[in-house]
């Protein structure tokens, strides 16, 4: 590997700190916010070792650079896409490409269960799977995991710092509101 194309990087937005690390071929890890910048590196530091150090002098690819700005954006509660930035998703099994693809063809706002989704990947009837396969995304956000919901519209699961709060906060800056649906009108005692 290069050296020089790969990296880790903290972004500082207005949902906390979040870590990317990349190589030549693309993103190859996102922490999804914490409150700390040194809690991300570790974070980034645990997971990727073969990417050069935080801090280390290293070039930015073009598109790491619209990542940066599109993840301020979505920060902000700004609609933003992030289909188009290169993953490098070397050693993940098929399956879990598989289900990453189809994650990433959600668009801002849109969720589906974890039945749908392992449907529309090719592999009906494994949503456990599919959970197990988001659980252990390395690019969250990118791949949107937090779009899947458990059956009947609940909120599920989530691996990330927060837990399913912070998956319920990243659906809200969507527009997206899960929990109970409001109470119906109550008639009039007249």
């Amino acid at each position: 590997m290069n050296p020089s194309r790969t990296g880790q990087e903290i972004l500082e937005t207005p949902l906390g700190f979040i870590g990317l690390a990349w190589t030549g071929q693309g993103l190859r890890r996102l922490c999804l916010p914490d409150t700390s910048r040194a809690a991300v590196e570790r974070r980034l530091s645990r997971h990727d070792t073969d990417t050069m150090p935080v801090g280390t002098a290293h070039v930015r690819p073009e598109w790491l650079e619209e990542l940066m700005r599109g993840i301020c954006s979505y920060a902000n509660g700004e609609n933003t896409d992030f289909a188009d930035v290169p993953l490098d998703l070397a050693g993940i099994d098929a399956f879990r490409v598989a289900i990453y693809a189809a994650a990433r063809k959600l668009r801002f706002g849109e969720t589906v269960t974890y039945g749908e989704l392992a449907a529309r990947a090719g592999h009906p009837g494994l949503a456990r799977e599919t959970g197990a396969a988001l659980g252990s995304n390395p690019v969250p956000l990118v791949v949107p995991c937090h779009r899947i919901l458990a059956a009947g519209g609940k909120i599920g699961g989530f691996s990330a710092p927060g837990g399913a709060a912070s998956k319920a906060r990243m659906l809200a800056l969507e527009g997206v509101s899960i929990g109970p649906p409001p109470p119906a009108q109550q008639a009039f005692g007249f």
